[in-house]
């Protein structure tokens, strides 16, 4: 009897201890995003504290996307040394299984055009898919352009941190519905900055926010779904963060197009809950840092 409290005893304590001891690199990696993406994009909102005409480098919003990337891999160095480095370089560019990378790549598209379909039909407005693949901020690069462009500061840059890093993680000792709730909110925070230079951030009001806040948890529940029905595929969390990113900011979207697209994937999310279930979000076991 006394031999069998003793195991248990030792083994509470080593879970407790792993626990505390993946919390604190989550914490670390959370911090390090931060600071990397906050610095980086310091020059926009200096102004706040009276530091104007900070020197501005080209595409150095695009520069702040990389930081949870950069903080995920010193974050994996100072705590698992080589071999963490290996497994997630090897996660970041997992193909299979096809159908995930399908799903990232093409349904954000057919998503749109959808909302486009439907908008069309409400509002008696005619099918115009000219401009699907003609970025607002960016009209001059070529849709392959902006789509590698997406991919490397926001899809990579992004998604080697909150997927790659924080979300198996929080998934260790939560549901992957849990996991994805408080992911929103560390995710969220992140954009901090935003609301005090990007023009379409500082145009939302309070109802914009919570919509935003609302579209982040309803992307957080499917890159979730990605993650885990790919066995943990970085690659595929880039590709449609990626494509998301594209079909939300394509030409052809006004506000009315936009929120359907919102209904349309919100509508996604809570079916995607209720096929799968909160446990896992997937038929797969749901990944957790071992």
């Amino acid at each position: 009897m006394a031999r069998h409290i003793s195991i248990l005893f030792l083994q509470t304590r080593h879970r407790l201890f792993f626990y505390l001891y993946s919390m604190k690199q989550l914490f670390t990696f959370l911090g390090l995003s931060y600071f990397i993406s906050w610095l980086i994009w310091f020059p926009f909102y200096g102004h706040l504290i009276g530091l104007s005409n900070l020197p501005i480098l080209p595409y150095q919003h695009a520069l702040g996307g990389l930081g949870p990337m950069l903080a995920s891999v010193l974050t994996t160095w100072i705590y698992l040394k080589t071999h963490g480095l290996k497994l997630l370089l090897k996660q970041s560019f997992r193909l299979k299984p096809i159908v995930c990378l399908l799903v990232a790549l093409f349904s954000p598209f057919l998503l749109a055009v959808l909302a486009t379909v439907i908008n069309s039909l409400i509002y008696k407005t005619p099918v115009n898919l000219s401009a699907l693949f003609i970025t607002k901020e960016f009209p001059h690069f070529h849709i392959v352009t902006f789509f590698i462009y997406n991919l490397v500061f926001f899809g990579f840059g992004e998604e080697v941190g909150w997927r790659g890093f924080a979300l198996p993680r929080l998934q260790a000792k939560s549901s992957a519905l849990t996991a994805s709730i408080l992911l929103t909110f560390f995710w969220a925070l992140w954009h901090w900055p935003l609301f005090f230079y990007r023009p379409n951030y500082l145009a939302m009001g309070f109802t914009g926010i919570l919509g935003w806040l609302f579209s982040l948890f309803t992307g957080s529940i499917l890159l979730t779904w990605l993650y885990n029905s790919s066995k943990a595929s970085i690659l595929m969390c880039a590709v449609f963060h990626a494509t998301i990113d594209i079909a939300f900011t394509a030409e052809f979207s006004d506000q009315e197009l936009v929120s359907m697209m919102g209904f349309l994937i919100t509508l996604w999310g809570i079916l995607t809950v209720i096929i799968f279930k909160a446990e896992n979000l997937s038929f797969n076991k749901r990944k957790m840092i071992s």
